[in-house]
């Protein structure tokens, strides 16, 4: 990621991560080198490492910031300080704990889009509930295939709801943080900070 910075390309991949906490903190280190989060979104085997976008932030304090990030970590890189997180690890300051948080919430709501269920897609789910049904017919009892595609419709019921009060949860947190809701071209929920434009092809975030 710091060769992709020192480059200064306009977009910069973080590689793939497991885990949420720590694609978060390198996208705060992007940050205090003057990019802004783009998106994040699941890939890999299964959707099981998560890829984060973050975008050159043109506004004049970013390369500000940018400016005396170099300056306070000349080394970063070659084994010298890394802004915001302890030296050696992927682990936050104590001070920039709660943007990093921010970060991740960010990151926490793009990528449940994937799990998020629309219309067409409870439509789908139940319509496989039944055709399981119906399955289980030929070779058990009506009791037994009713019960077994019940069960399975009430998983998928509960999946929905657990993650419509999650998105809502993390909604209510950025909100608070400052951060207004938009829709994107595919009619996807996003969050940008004040200021802030949905990504474009020069220009991605001018006001």
């Amino acid at each position: 990621m710091l060769q992709q910075i020192a480059r200064q390309q306009d977009i910069v991949e973080i590689a793939p991560q497991g885990s949420t906490p720590k694609a978060a903190a390198l996208a705060y280190v992007a940050e205090q080198y003057g990019y802004t989060y783009g998106m994040a979104y699941r890939t890999g085997f299964k959707n099981s490492l998560v890829q984060v976008r973050m975008y050159r932030d043109p506004r004049p304090d970013a390369r500000i910031r940018e400016a005396a990030t170099i300056t306070a970590h000349p080394q970063a890189g070659n084994g010298g300080t890394v802004p915001g997180l302890k030296q050696g690890s992927l682990k936050p300051l104590p001070e920039t704990v709660g943007a990093v948080a921010v970060l991740k919430d960010l990151i926490t709501f793009d990528v449940m889009a994937l799990y998020v269920a629309d219309r067409s897609q409870k439509v789908k789910g139940y319509l496989a509930c039944t055709i399981l049904t119906l399955l289980l017919l030929i070779d058990r009892s009506a009791v037994e295939a009713v019960a077994s595609g019940v069960a399975v419709a009430l998983l998928f019921t509960v999946a929905f709801k657990i993650g419509a009060i999650r998105r809502g949860t993390i909604t209510r947190r950025l909100t608070d943080a400052g951060f207004h809701a938009v829709r994107d071209e595919q009619g996807g929920l996003r969050f940008l900070r004040p200021g802030q434009q949905l990504p474009g092809h020069t220009n991605p975030f001018a006001a």
